[in-house]
């Protein structure tokens, strides 16, 4: 198998023209500039990338001009494929494999099946395609909360590389997960990416990271929390969004519905923390530099 992915994989938006349709331009433009801020691989198609609101014809631009990317850039491309059901789950990753190094693969949601129903359900999704697969744990979005036996079973499993969790707090069941498992597991949520790198998480699937380095010390961390706290006061990718598009890194802000644009003040909130960010960062490298 494959290297997993690991380190900072920012999630990519898809960026939208005035007139609604997708804007490669933006999208390649931020693709790079993720890139140039440290990035160790790209993910496309996931939650903030809206992919359940794309056209399959979309899905597939927004494919070939993040593969274009990476592979000049000589990193990994994650990419999103995951359904409600198995079989609909088996032909989103049969079509979106040939274009990825990975495919993010999301627990099924909504109807939580059981802990034995989910592996085999990944079984199935392995079985069918030729990368490996990163299992998508978030159970605040799934309503499906798995025993922390079942996820390092899911860590065991041929197939799967590494798992992108999100648990929401640091709770007992991350804690033994990232102790006994021997797989590598990335962060999905953002303000927990230092304090679960420090406990053995290999890297982290990042929205934060569309506009700043992923932390490395304590101090990083806190003067990042902020930014990671403001991107999601409302329904992500609406901020951040809207902050690059501000800085001038997509061309136009907009989301599809049933998302909605953020409030000035939630956008305002999030830009005071990225120039809070900028200047720390500025002071410590001035401070580097004189010592």
């Amino acid at each position: 198998m494959p290297a997993a992915p690991h380190g900072t994989l920012p999630s990519l938006v898809t960026p939208f023209t005035a007139a609604g349709d997708v804007d490669t331009a933006s999208l390649e433009r931020l693709a790079r500039h993720v890139l140039d801020l440290g990035a160790d691989g790209l993910v496309a198609l996931g939650t903030t990338g809206e992919a359940a609101l794309l056209t399959e014809a979309e899905r597939r631009t927004v494919l070939d001009v993040v593969r274009g990317v990476a592979s000049g850039a000589g990193v990994p491309l994650v990419v999103g494929a995951g359904a409600m059901g198995t079989a609909a789950t088996v032909a989103e990753a049969r079509e979106r494999a040939p274009l990825a190094d990975a495919l993010l693969v999301v627990v099924p949601y909504y109807l939580r099946p059981s802990d034995e129903a989910v592996l085999d359900h990944f079984r199935d999704v392995a079985a069918a395609v030729d990368v490996p697969l990163v299992p998508y744990n978030v159970p605040y979005r799934t309503a499906k909360e798995l025993r922390v036996e079942t996820l390092l079973e899911l860590l065991d499993l041929d197939g799967v590389a590494t798992m992108k969790h999100c648990p929401g707090a640091l709770d007992h069941a991350t804690l033994r997960l990232l102790a006994e498992t021997r797989t590598p597991v990335l962060c999905g949520d953002d303000a927990l990416a230092y304090p679960m790198a420090r406990l053995g998480a290999a890297g982290a699937i990042s929205t934060t990271a569309l506009l700043a380095p992923a932390p490395r010390t304590l101090p990083e961390h806190n003067a990042l929390l902020p930014l990671a706290d403001a991107l999601f006061a409302e329904p992500s990718p609406a901020v951040v969004k809207a902050c690059l598009a501000r800085l001038g890194v997509i061309g136009d802000p907009g989301v599809r519905t049933p998302l909605r644009a953020p409030r000035p003040e939630s956008v305002r909130r999030a830009l005071d923390a990225y120039s809070a960010l900028d200047a720390a960062s500025a002071a410590a490298r001035a401070a580097c530099g004189s010592a």
